[in-house]
């Protein structure tokens, strides 16, 4: 077992108020997604649909593949850093390991696969394909070191390194744009650029700033590999949710077809923001705390969530035309109906975000993973039945449904599990009221001495 350093203490007198990280996180987030949406645009109308829908199956390859190729490795990080942080500087050093092994093995598995069935490969080139096979091993680290860095509540730092992709591509494809330079070569390469850059600022704070890094430890990465593999079954499903549909509409519709529906997408997963912010910042609490309490903690912010989410729903199906068509261009008209239809499938993402993440918390991912497996086996059925026929509002339909019924699966486990019952679940006039409330409390409170924060205990602002 690697000896405890300096820097493998818990460091919680820093950490931020539950409200003001969230905040923090979701307006990073919400940044990202406007970036990301900018970026879209700038790649739409200047290659069209066809070379959208070519950027988006390389990109959405080595994201899908990326991640399903982690092995819950993150998830044991962010459990074990947060319980015992005297073992941080080896999950650090392990991390680097793992992210070799499986992003080698992911890579040189994917190119078998395509040179055994070439279809699956879509209408890349190899030459980009080779390139993005080859940025996995950085890919795996990022979401390894982040976890990590979470943990320990650094969330400014992964909420800067999480920044940098999407600023690269709109600074690098908006001038290539201009310049009559932008191809599907160079926004697939700056894409990448900016996971490696991002990666790069991640590996610099846990060396400099967090516990740095230490010598490997066997012992910790099989306990390590067993937590993660009994969490990574319901990641690899609910990234298949998130991502399988466009991998099977790009081959079997084509790239016009998957460059109508990524835009639809694009702006649905705007509403994926909240559940994703509020999952992350109260992870390091849900670890700490004893079951009842995380689920009371959690179902306060998953009530906020879900009342938030309503009403940008109804923007968002009323605003279609305008989010499709006047930004995006006539050419993209296919993709209203696409997002109104996606839209419908947020409340089932906040549940299976935020509520997934809580029963991984405190140390049950296999209940986790089978509410997600119920999600995982609809979106496979539906999207095998509906994409061959209805191409993209078909994936829409599917990943709709799916998410719904996965949502009501995970909060029916959350409930009998953690304590409680469906009813705390419930959006009340109440959370509104203490939301407002909270949040002029942190925007006219001056930031405490030293940290910039306003130091509180958890995610009680939203329960208390």
């Amino acid at each position: 077992m690697a000896s405890e350093g300096p820097g493998d203490s818990a460091s919680t007198s820093g950490r931020p108020s539950f409200v003001s990280a969230a905040l923090l996180t979701y307006g990073t987030n919400l940044v990202v997604a406007f970036l990301s949406l900018i970026n879209v645009l700038i790649v739409s109308r200047t290659l069209g649909p066809v070379g959208r829908g070519d950027v988006v199956f390389l990109t959405a390859i080595a994201w899908l593949v990326s991640n399903l190729s982690t092995v819950g490795i993150q998830e044991a990080n962010a459990n074990l850093a947060g319980a015992e942080p005297w073992l941080r500087r080896a999950l650090a050093t392990n991390s680097i390991l793992f992210a070799c092994l499986f992003g080698i093995l992911a890579a040189g598995s994917l190119t078998l696969l395509i040179a055994l069935i070439p279809a699956i490969g879509g209408e890349s080139e190899l030459g980009l394909r080779t390139l993005t096979f080859a940025s996995l091993p950085v890919l795996i680290l990022a979401v390894y070191l982040r976890f990590l860095i979470q943990a320990d509540y650094g969330f400014r730092v992964t909420n800067a390194a999480w920044l940098i992709t999407p600023v690269a591509n709109v600074t690098v494809n908006g001038l290539l744009a201009a310049l009559g330079w932008l191809s599907v070569g160079t926004a697939v390469s700056t894409w990448i650029a900016g996971q490696v850059l991002g990666a790069a600022v991640l590996v610099w704070y846990v060396g400099s700033h967090l516990a740095g890094f230490g010598l490997p430890d066997l012992r910790l990465a099989r306990r390590t590999v067993w937590f993660g593999v009994k969490a990574h079954a319901g990641r690899v499903m609910l990234l298949g949710n998130y991502r399988l549909d466009q991998w099977i509409l790009g081959a079997v519709s084509g790239s016009r077809e998957l460059g109508l529906y990524s835009v639809a997408v694009a702006w649905a997963e705007a509403l994926w923001q909240l559940p994703t912010a509020l999952a992350a910042v109260q992870r390091p609490d849900v670890v700490r705390a004893a079951p009842r309490e995380a689920a009371r903690q959690a179902a306060g912010a998953f009530r906020v969530a879900a009342a938030v989410t309503l009403v940008l729903a109804v923007v968002f199906v009323a605003a279609a035309p305008t989010l499709c068509v006047t930004f995006f261009g006539e050419s993209f008209r296919g993709s209203i109906d696409e997002l109104r239809v996606l839209v419908t499938g947020a409340f089932g993402v906040v549940a299976l975000k935020q509520l997934g993440s809580v029963l991984t918390g405190q140390s049950k991912p296999t209940l986790a993973s089978v509410a997600i497996g119920i999600s995982f086996v609809a979106t496979v059925v539906l999207d095998v039945v509906l994409i061959p026929s209805y191409a993209g509002l078909g994936a829409a339909v599917a990943s709709s449904l799916a998410y719904t019924i996965g949502g009501i699966a995970v909060a029916v486990i959350f409930a009998r599990t953690l304590g409680g019952g469906l009813g705390e679940l419930v959006p009340r006039r109440s959370d509104v009221t203490l939301l407002r409330s909270r949040l002029r409390t942190i925007l006219r409170k001056p930031p405490a001495a030293g940290a910039g924060e306003i130091p509180v205990e958890s995610a009680d602002e939203l329960t208390s």
